[in-house]
């Protein structure tokens, strides 16, 4: 079984298991990572291969092995802070694990399911955002052919599973925010555009419910920079009036922050503004931004870890992997500066 084919100098595994005084099959194992040789042999062939700096061809060793040593990610799209952060820890960590990444975005896909069907065939597994923007039919148009991993997305019995913790944090956000007196609160974002921002909002009723309120319905809008500061500037003109904002990601919050003070309403004496995911702007903007750490980078590097134990053939943990979130209590939501020190990184 052939690891790689003639070199720019020459040498192929022939060359290799000649050196090594080993057969062709051993080399081949050896250089697939096989444990099924011993120690000693692979030395010899390992020290062959140097010697001769022989290294196999990534396409003939897919070929070798019937892998193509590449995980496939499929995203809504790469705008805003969130996905970056995400495509970052799993494209790390699929490259601890000796894998490459074939990105594909969503938007702007007339057919996505025949789009990741088309994708499946260059890559091992795929993993993909349990988002409006990503449907139903996409997750399932591999019928079980490929391995799938669904990242923030409801928990199901054909594919595995990761996401962060949403409900509880996001009630305790909106706890405490009822108990700077605020009792006009709105949710900022759309809770049908995926199970998180769902999960949210459900925790926002909840915080309401058990102070004995009635929560107002959402303000379904996008995650967007552009859709925060459009919302700002209704709140401006008088078209919309509250006192607090409980948004679904730090993007709409920090929007909202900016235009908001730009336009002489004070924040959080005005209107209080929340977060969610704490990126690294969220400390830094005037006033620090009130938010719930979401580790969206180990978000990203658990879903490769789990989507290669899929493709090896390694243990995995039934059910789904849900990663912990933490209140940051800054100043944007009426506490004093310094109130509670961040939760460790």
């Amino acid at each position: 079984m052939a690891t790689g084919a003639t070199q720019s100098n020459g040498t192929t595994i022939y060359s290799v298991a000649e050196r090594a005084g080993v057969s062709i099959a051993s080399v081949s194992r050896v250089l697939q990572g096989s444990t099924a040789v011993s120690e000693k042999t692979r030395k010899r062939v390992l020290d062959a291969a140097e010697e001769l700096k022989y290294v196999p061809l990534a396409a003939a060793r897919s070929l070798a092995v019937r892998h193509h040593e590449a995980h496939g990610l499929v995203l809504p799209e790469l705008s805003g802070p969130y996905y970056s952060e995400l495509l970052m820890g799993f494209e790390s960590r699929a490259a601890d694990l000796g894998q490459s990444v074939v990105l594909m975005l969503a938007e702007g896909k007339d057919n996505l399911p025949a789009a990741v069907r088309k994708l499946a065939t260059r890559v091992d597994g795929l993993a993909m955002l349990g988002s409006a923007a990503i449907p139903e039919s996409t997750v399932t148009a591999l019928h079980g052919s490929k391995p799938v991993v669904l990242i923030a997305g409801d928990p199901r019995t054909d594919v595995d599973t990761v996401t962060s913790e949403n409900t509880h944090s996001a009630e305790e956000l909106t706890s405490h925010v009822l108990g700077h007196g605020r009792r006009t609160l709105r949710f900022v974002g759309d809770p049908d555009s995926g199970p998180d921002v769902r999960d949210r909002y459900a925790g926002f009723l909840a915080a309401h419910s058990a102070a004995g309120l009635t929560a107002a319905e959402p303000l379904r809008i996008s995650l967007r920079e552009a859709d925060g500061t459009a919302l700002a500037d209704r709140i401006l003109s008088g078209d919309l009036a509250t006192d607090a904002l409980v948004c679904a990601n730090d993007e709409l919050a920090l929007a909202l922050i900016k235009r908001l003070r730009e336009g002489g309403t004070r924040v959080p004496d005005d209107v209080a503004v929340v977060g969610w995911d704490d990126v690294m702007t969220a400390r830094y903007i005037e006033p620090a931004l009130t938010t719930v750490r979401q580790p969206v980078r180990e978000l990203g590097a658990q879903a490769a870890e789990r989507l290669h134990q899929r493709v090896t053939g390694g243990s995995v943990e039934a059910g789904p992997l849900v990663i912990p979130t933490h209140l940051v209590l800054r100043s944007s939501c009426g506490c004093a500066p310094g109130h509670r020190p961040d939760p460790p990184d």
